[in-house]
């Protein structure tokens, strides 16, 4: 099955896997950021100064972590307590409940479908798939009801997670050895070029922009 690189590349075929972003790529995530302000706005204030620098955090550490680590995500956490004065354990809390478990109860009514569907078909195909997020991913697949189609999950936060953030390429690059597939046999499909396409670019895989 071939796909054209959005970056500009020819036409690709002999794919064997696809390997996955969640956010933003699973789900339009418009919407969903438009419901969690909302709901910051009635009755979260006090964790917004929490969660704007977690994100701040999540940039840095995209641009300036130059090593492997256990869980970028616990870094994360680390790094955000630390600025703020806060314990690790009550950053996390605020994060996985508001970026979280928060989010899923709107996942499932803005999936992508047209691409859930096209997943599926590529599975019922012979083609291996992956998940690959720099945040916690099961309990949103669970709410898209996607869990299902992907063989590994490789996400930040969790068991087997990746030692570095996108766009270094070592999420997708575990993924596809756990899947069993070289480099060259696997497409990435992400919402971001700066992210998903440089690191597929640099882990020698093509890549798709949703």
């Amino acid at each position: 099955m071939g796909r054209r690189d959005e970056g500009g590349g020819a036409a690709v075929s002999e794919v064997r896997a696809w390997l996955v972003d969640l956010d933003g790529t699973l789900y339009r995530p418009g919407p969903v950021k438009l419901r969690m302000a909302l709901a910051l706005v009635l009755g979260g204030a006090r964790v917004v100064p929490t969660l704007r620098r977690f994100r701040r955090e999540h940039e840095l550490l995209r641009s300036e972590l130059d090593h492997d680590v256990d869980s970028p995500f616990l870094e994360q956490v680390e790094r955000t307590a630390r600025a703020l004065g806060s314990s690790p354990a009550e950053v996390e809390v605020i994060v996985r409940e508001w970026m979280v478990a928060r989010p899923c109860g709107h996942l499932r009514r803005h999936a992508r479908h047209e691409l859930l569907g096209e997943i599926e078909r590529f599975r019922q195909s012979g083609g291996q798939t992956a998940l690959v997020s720099d945040y916690p991913a099961r309990d949103k697949l669970r709410a898209l009801e996607a869990d299902r189609l992907f063989d590994v999950v490789v996400a930040s936060g969790e068991p087997d997670g990746p030692p570095r953030l996108k766009p270094h390429p070592a999420g997708y690059l575990r993924a596809a050895e756990r899947l069993g597939v070289p480099p060259s046999a696997c497409l990435v499909i992400g919402d971001r070029d700066d992210a998903d396409g440089v690191a597929a670019r640099r882990a020698g895989m093509q890549f798709r922009l949703v």
